[in-house]
């Protein structure tokens, strides 16, 4: 949602909560905008959640002046981060049930003093991020309720059953699950839990799940199980059992440019007088730190361990052979 319709929206909650009813004309007049446009923000306002009525008899607009919760005792920096997350970051990370965020970020906007209200509207304004995930909202409904489900099913630790779509050989498959955590990582969220199906835990994408439905089973906690430590040499969310050392010598071209950021909690930098940096890691398994080291392309090359130079290899000289022909797939 757009910043200005953001400030019309809010004006038109705290015109409803007054109590005293406003017609479409009425809200027309008093934001300067089209019949039209008014109809568009009661409904953004329906989809929010937000309990407005409609009189057909007077043709007024009315809420409840108790509906909003009362103001909280934030500062300036605790209220601008919040609407940050809430109305800039969210549209850039998938976060699950963004229309309550959005809602959320109006109610404290409306109910903050005059002085930080002006200051936050004034940054924001200022704000610039890149606009709204269209995958994401498309999904946003699907997304939301398997979330949900999913949070049910931890908390009651209930099994769940779902149908997985698996973009390797293009089938949906359909597993009984134990959910343990819900996971967070480069842009994804995943379900962690043990698969009766494979008999022992995996990480599911959250957006990859068709349908999911709670069973009326419960499943004990295991105890032993720590999320730390399961996940603490993967070097993202799926570890392979078996650890190996990474040694990789990036050229002066990308060398600061990678090692200024920690990729890996293990991460070892090495400069060297040339300008290229040698940078270690103990990881568990290669999957992920593949296409990793893929996407620098000829500006790193891999000393070890031989596996993975291998594999590096195999899909360098793959990438070269499909695009030496100059006729296109069929």
């Amino acid at each position: 949602m757009k910043r200005s319709r953001i400030n019309r929206v809010m004006q038109i909650l705290m015109t409803l909560q007054a109590g005293q009813g406003c017609t479409i004309r009425d809200l027309s007049r008093m934001f300067g905008t089209s019949r039209r446009t008014i109809f568009r923000d009661l409904k953004e306002l329906q989809a929010m959640g937000i309990p407005y009525h409609y009189d057909p008899v007077t043709g007024r607009y009315t809420m409840e002046p108790e509906y909003f919760l009362p103001p909280a005792d934030l500062n300036l920096q605790e209220a601008l981060a919040l609407l940050l997350l809430a109305q800039k970051v969210s549209n850039q990370i998938q976060l699950p049930f963004q229309k309550s965020a959005r809602l959320a970020a109006l109610k404290i906007e409306s109910n903050l003093p005059v002085g930080i209200k002006k200051y936050c509207s004034n940054i924001l304004e200022h704000t610039w991020t890149r606009r709204e995930d269209q995958a994401f909202i498309r999904h946003s409904y699907r997304f939301d309720r398997i979330f949900s489900k999913l949070q049910e099913a931890i908390a009651k630790k209930r099994i769940v059953s779902l149908s997985y779509y698996s973009p390797m050989d293009g089938q949906v498959t359909d597993i009984v699950f134990c959910p343990y955590h819900l996971l967070y990582e480069n842009g994804l969220w995943y379900i962690l839990g043990r698969s009766n199906r494979h008999n022992g835990i995996l990480t599911f994408e959250l957006n990859r799940i068709k349908d999911l439905t709670l069973t009326g089973k419960c499943f004990l906690e295991d105890e032993d199980f720590d999320v730390s430590e399961y996940l603490r040499r993967a070097w993202s969310t799926l570890p392979e059992g078996h650890i190996y050392h990474v040694k990789l010598l990036f050229l002066p071209k990308v060398a600061n440019n990678v090692a200024e950021v920690t990729w890996h909690h293990s991460q070892k930098v090495t400069y060297n007088k040339d300008g290229s940096a040698l940078i270690e890691f103990h990881v568990d398994g290669l999957n992920e730190i593949t296409w990793w080291v893929l996407r620098y392309g000829d500006q790193v090359q891999v000393l070890s361990p031989k596996s993975l130079r291998k594999r590096i290899r195999e899909i360098a000289e793959n990438v070269v052979k499909i695009n030496e022909s100059e006729h296109q797939p069929v």
